[in-house]
């Protein structure tokens, strides 16, 4: 398996296939909601690739000066449970460490608030529904979790 990140068309189609698959076919959310303003041409995407197969994707952008926000965030079905998702959320917060953030905020569906949790996230909302989904929003000080 190899992760790519960049804004070739090839590899934000491959993303968009992947959030397509997982995001409005097994989880029903419309297409309307799913792909939105921020899916961008110029727009990167971290997509690991299981040789020409996308099985994870995630994109992120800047919420302010000091917190980037992830999103879009998936792992293909038969690939969960592996430690994919955690290798590439850690990708993310180091590429954005590297890039001066110190906080990652993001929007976690409330069942994987679990696995947000363990890498250090915490809740920072009460429950709330987004695309229909019951989520929470979790914040993660970067620079803290390197101590």
């Amino acid at each position: 398996m190899h992760t790519h990140f960049g804004c070739e068309r090839w590899h934000q189609a491959a993303a968009f296939a992947l959030r397509y698959d997982v995001f409005v076919l097994e989880q029903g959310i419309s297409l309307q909601d799913e792909f939105d303003e921020l899916d961008t041409p110029e727009r990167n995407y971290f997509v690991v690739y299981d040789q020409s197969l996308a099985v994870a994707t995630i994109r992120y952008q800047a919420k302010d000066n000091q917190t980037i926000q992830p999103d879009r965030f998936c792992v293909r079905k038969d690939f969960r449970d592996q430690g994919i998702g955690k290798k590439l959320l850690s990708l993310l917060e180091e590429k954005a460490l590297n890039a001066g953030y110190s906080f990652s905020v993001l929007s976690a569906e409330k069942i994987a608030s679990e696995f947000y949790a363990s890498l250090n996230y915490t809740i920072n909302s009460k429950e709330y529904f987004e695309d229909g989904i019951l989520c929470v929003e979790m914040i993660k000080n970067l620079k803290e979790s390197l101590r």
